[in-house]
């Protein structure tokens, strides 16, 4: 068994899905609309996404949320991810809290840009 696609409830379908296939360097499906939108997997593979629009503005806190590796530093995919739409919630030494632009959270670990205690960097 494996993960095929993850979905993500939301008002705008389109708006999330493109945030998120800018983060994750994939295409929004072409007949993707605000009701209904897929976020193809990146080359390297991975689940689909899914978004289903109409369900309203987010109203309690997500109980599943991604976990993102930077492929730099946590800082520079920080700072990138909010260029797109993200805001910064919390920020600690091993990792940062965001939310994308309709308020789910996700979370931005480490990259190999960073720090790392058994480096000593």
């Amino acid at each position: 068994m494996f993960i095929k696609n993850l979905t993500f409830d939301c008002d705008d379908a389109l708006r999330v899905a493109r945030f998120w296939a800018a983060a994750l360097g994939s295409d929004v499906d072409e007949d993707s609309t605000s009701e209904r939108a897929y976020v193809e997997p990146a080359a390297w593979g991975g689940p689909g996404i899914w978004f289903r629009g109409g369900r309203g503005p987010k109203l309690a806190p997500n109980r599943l949320h991604l976990d993102l590796r930077a492929l730099t530093s946590m800082d520079e995919e920080v700072e990138r991810l909010a260029g797109l739409g993200a805001t910064v919630v919390e920020r600690f030494e091993d990792i940062t809290v965001l939310h994308d632009p309709e308020g789910n959270e996700f979370c931005v670990e480490p990259g190999p840009g960073d720090p790392h205690p058994a480096s000593g960097r």
